[in-house]
């Protein structure tokens, strides 16, 4: 058991820190090629961030071990929302400005919604998985007009400030896209092989394994980058982090994973982790858009997004020991 523990723990600090360097090589890639920054936050910063989660479970899938990749998927989107934000609105109160992501948060709630209809059979199907990669294309589409558009927004303006502070030659960037990559391949195989054997030394679904350590694991990048934008005061990165992979992970990650291995869902998964998603993302939606005032996540519901992520770990680890 020890030798895979190590390699969970190594893949993972692999994992993060090989996310990083791909998610900045990619930004300052693309920024030397004339891409706008509003842009470069919808897609390449939004969207790279889940680069671990999609191959972490396409190679899960590939594996046959299809629980890790819905529970790294599905784990992951929970993680987002009620550990990420939470301990960021705790450390500082996250104010919605930017009108993109006002537009992207009833985009991913009726993503949320049509993920639990198209699993409603309890199967995740070829079929399934083609209507989830069709809307992420489409998504993608409309994240890159809306990027293009020559117009200010409060998430353009952030990723504009940061990429100016971290410049760097288009050589070296290139580099760290390219190495950072490789390592994401490497670390994920490391972090796969280390999760299914603890799973079967232990005698428990592989699904919970990627609905705790491989979920949290993944979204750690997130983690640090929402918290370093949001000391920094650039709450748009913050909400803007969060809603795109979890985008991502609802649409590219279930959707390879379904086209892989096409598979039965167990029950639980739709009873118990995508409707704990749906309701997360029904109370997100909920801050972003106030009756009265602007959007904004403050600290108490900060802490009650925490608390609620921490009694769902509980319980699924406790549902496990039992």
């Amino acid at each position: 058991m020890i030798f895979p523990l190590l390699a969970v723990l190594l893949g993972l600090a692999l994992l993060v820190w090989s996310a990083g360097r791909f998610v900045e090589g990619a930004a300052v890639s693309a920024r030397h090629f004339g891409m706008p920054p509003l842009l470069i936050g919808m897609v390449i910063v939004g969207f790279g961030t889940s680069a671990p989660e999609m191959v972490v479970s396409a190679l899960a899938s590939m594996q046959g071990n299809v629980g890790i990749a819905l529970g790294n998927a599905y784990g992951s989107n929970i993680a987002n929302i009620a550990l990420i934000l939470g301990v960021t609105a705790l450390i500082s109160p996250i104010a919605v400005y930017s009108k993109v992501l006002t537009k992207e948060l009833p985009i991913l709630l009726s993503v949320t919604l049509l993920t639990a209809l198209l699993l409603s059979d309890v199967h995740l199907g070829q079929r399934d998985a083609g209507i989830l990669l069709g809307v992420f294309g489409a998504l993608t589409v409309w994240s890159i007009r809306e990027g293009m558009q020559p117009r200010a927004d409060a998430l353009g303006d952030e990723i504009r400030a940061e990429l100016d502070a971290h410049a760097m030659p288009l050589g070296r960037a290139i580099f760290w896209l390219v190495v950072g990559l490789l390592l994401l391949i490497a670390s994920s195989r490391l972090l796969v092989w280390g999760a299914v054997e603890i799973a079967l030394g232990l005698g428990i679904s592989d699904l919970i394994i990627g609905l705790t350590i491989v979920a949290v694991g993944t979204s750690l990048p997130e983690l640090a980058s929402s918290v370093i934008a949001v000391r920094k005061g650039e709450h748009d990165i913050a909400l803007g982090n969060v809603l795109g992979s979890n985008l991502f992970n609802t649409l590219a990650v279930v959707g390879i994973a379904g086209l892989i291995q096409p598979s039965a869902i167990p029950p639980e998964v739709l009873s118990r982790d995508v409707l704990l998603m749906a309701l997360l993302t029904i109370v997100l939606v909920g801050m972003g858009f106030r009756i009265h005032g602007q959007g904004r996540i403050n600290r108490f519901e900060g802490a009650a997004l925490l608390v609620t992520f921490v009694g769902y770990s509980a319980y699924l680890v406790t549902t496990t020991l039992n």
